[in-house]
């Protein structure tokens, strides 16, 4: 699921008025404002921060960033490209090892990048927490999220989960009222609503029952939406390291409990595709939230609507799945109401006040 290896990695967020608020979700991820791309990345830099408030000046970050726009899209780009792949992976080999045995492989190999995202961040230590609830809370819902999308992936094809998937943002809009208590003006609203519209095209729910799979992948979509509102919360007392950590450790522990059950013993090549799974994640992350530190987010959140291109084509080549008329109908429209949405939001966080700036 394109970024959604990228969940457990989210810095505090804040607005243009320096109030916490929303992450700008996309797709099947998150997007962040510039300053909070920053801290994302400030691991690859081996800068020792923790997702706790790094000051930036706006306009040198602004200017900074404008430098670079090319490498940022190239970096979306490439990152799509990832987690396009590892969805194709996925599909692949759930075909012959139960999903739970992806999850297992998926913690494990994710705990190498893992570790070293904790180490420069101050080491185990620091990593300890008093939120374990919160945490265990937290990592069922983007687990259960991952879980449903993995199920849904392995009975559908790959467009037309990838596409329902873009309706994450949405419930995401819809959610931060009721949960975060945020104010979402009536053309969001519409723009959700229209969204919504195109789930149902893709769907296309006959007789008024939703197949399975169709509906894990709308579950999946709605379970990551709240969890992102928990992460939002958890976020503001808990480093963007220790929210992996506990994610990734929940990642091996469920995963392993089904272990005894449903292993399956790969050979060599089944196992490094299994393996594949959490190493692709952590690439993309990374490459994903360099394109957001490089670029502003209305310029690149677009080129991440080419995994549906991904989607298809992979669909196409390895299984011979041709998108009907209405998966590209509905996937417009859902692509059309996320844009208006960053659209929206950008205008919102430019006609915000500057943070006052301590004399």
């Amino acid at each position: 699921m394109v970024g959604l290896e990228a969940v457990g990695y989210l810095p505090k967020a804040t607005d243009a008025s320096g109030h916490d608020g929303p992450a700008v979700i996309v797709a099947s991820n998150f997007h962040m404002n510039r300053s909070e791309a920053q801290r994302a990345t400030c691991y690859s830099r081996a800068h020792q921060c923790s997702g706790s408030a790094v000051q930036h000046d706006a306009a040198s970050t602004t200017a900074a960033s404008a430098d670079v726009p090319g490498r940022g899209i190239a970096c979306m780009l490439t990152a799509v490209f990832v987690f396009s792949v590892q969805d194709a992976v996925v599909k692949w080999i759930t075909a012959d090892y139960p999903v739970m045995q992806v999850i297992f492989f998926r913690g494990v190999f994710g705990m190498i990048s893992c570790a070293v995202i904790v180490w420069r961040d101050g080491g185990w230590a620091k990593a300890r927490t008093r939120r374990l609830g919160a945490h265990l809370w937290r990592g069922g819902l983007i687990l259960g999220a991952l879980i449903s999308f993995y199920l849904a992936i392995s009975m559908m094809p790959l467009a037309d989960v990838v596409a329902i998937a873009f309706s994450a943002p949405l419930f995401m809009t819809a959610l931060s009222v009721p949960l975060l208590g945020e104010h979402v003006g009536a053309r969001r609203w519409a723009a959700v609503g229209v969204g919504f519209v195109g789930v149902v095209i893709v769907v296309r729910p006959g007789a008024g029952v939703l197949e399975p799979a169709a509906l894990l992948a709308i579950v999946s979509s709605v379970l990551f939406a709240i969890g992102m509102t928990v992460t939002r919360r958890l976020s503001r007392s808990e480093s963007s390291a220790t929210i992996l950590l506990y994610f990734t450790l929940l990642n091996i522990v469920v995963g392993g409990a089904f272990m005894p059950f449903q292993w399956v013993t790969p050979p060599l090549a089944d196992g490094l595709l299994l393996a594949s799974v959490g190493l692709t994640g952590s690439i993309g992350a990374y490459l994903m939230f360099e394109a957001f530190r490089l670029t502003p987010v209305a310029v690149v959140a677009p080129f991440e609507f080419s995994a549906l291109i991904w989607a298809m084509l992979f669909g196409y080549l390895v299984w011979g799945d041709v998108p009907g008329g209405a998966v590209f109908l509905g996937a417009a429209v859902v692509v059309g109401s996320n844009l208006y949405i960053v659209h929206r939001e950008a205008r919102r966080k430019v006609a915000a006040p500057p943070p006052r700036l301590p004399a």
